[in-house]
């Protein structure tokens, strides 16, 4: 008989320990390590990431998509560096052109964008970069069909030149933004309703992040990272990608 109270009492408690038993995963990262689960926090053994809580449907829900806007001439490092970084923090990327047709960086790089503008789904985040930026400034469908899909869009991150495209749809206005060191005074006089910075490698305010050239992108796309998936998701992507170079104090973020 005390046996049987005994299991009448263990049973319960021991359902009730087995629905409070919570598994931990590392941030999506586009890795085999993105299926593997752990019983106790710590660090993924895989990519060195801090593991989180694992959440019903949250690898599916929290996936954040970037859009990747490129065009003929645009600067290589520029998008691959902060498509890298977007990568190993676990952010899905979709590239899309003003066509589908394979497109040409730098003169050296053949590309084939997923989707055009006429079928390219909605985004979390809008990306713009430098380099022949003016193939896309100058484009009226370009510039319209960025305008289009605005109050779905949840922010934008431009590297280099490509703050031009986003000026060019009026996002800047009313704006302090950053740009090509080279191309600070031209950018003034594109926008002047917006406050042009020198001198620092990103500026983020709130919605629109808007980098220095090239390089600068990367620390920009950390920073973003660093928003969305916290300072130890960052850290743990410049490491993996050996970025030491990134200082965050060299950014200017107005966003609170």
């Amino acid at each position: 008989m005390k046996q049987l109270l005994r299991l009448i009492f263990f049973i319960p408690c021991l359902a009730f320990s087995q629905v409070h038993v919570s598994t931990y995963v590392c941030p999506p990262c586009n890795h085999p390590c993105d299926t593997a689960t752990y019983q106790q926090p710590g660090i993924c053994t895989h990519c060195g990431m801090k593991l989180v809580e694992k959440k019903a449907g949250m690898l599916k829900d929290e996936r954040i998509t970037v859009c990747f806007y490129l065009y003929d001439g645009v600067e290589i490092l520029d998008f691959a560096g902060p498509m890298e970084v977007f990568s190993y923090a676990g952010f899905k990327i979709i590239t899309v052109a003003k066509t589908k047709a394979p497109l040409l960086t730098q003169g050296i790089l053949k590309i084939t964008p997923d989707y055009s503008i006429n079928d390219a789904p909605q985004a979390d985040i809008f990306a713009v970069f430098g380099g022949s930026d003016e193939v896309a400034t100058n484009d009226p469908d370009v510039i319209s069909w960025i305008k289009s899909r605005d109050s779905a869009t949840k922010s934008y991150f431009s590297v280099c030149t490509g703050a031009f495209i986003l000026g060019k749809a009026g996002l800047l206005d009313q704006l302090t933004v950053t740009t090509f060191h080279k191309s600070i005074t031209n950018l003034q006089k594109a926008v002047p309703k917006a406050k042009v910075l020198a001198n620092v490698r990103y500026v983020d305010n709130g919605r629109v992040i808007t980098t220095a050239g090239i390089s600068a992108g990367i620390d920009g796309a950390l920073h973003l990272v660093s928003k969305l998936r916290g300072k130890e998701v960052a850290d743990a992507v410049a490491k993996q990608i050996e970025y030491d170079k990134y200082v965050p104090e060299q950014g200017m973020d107005l966003s609170h």
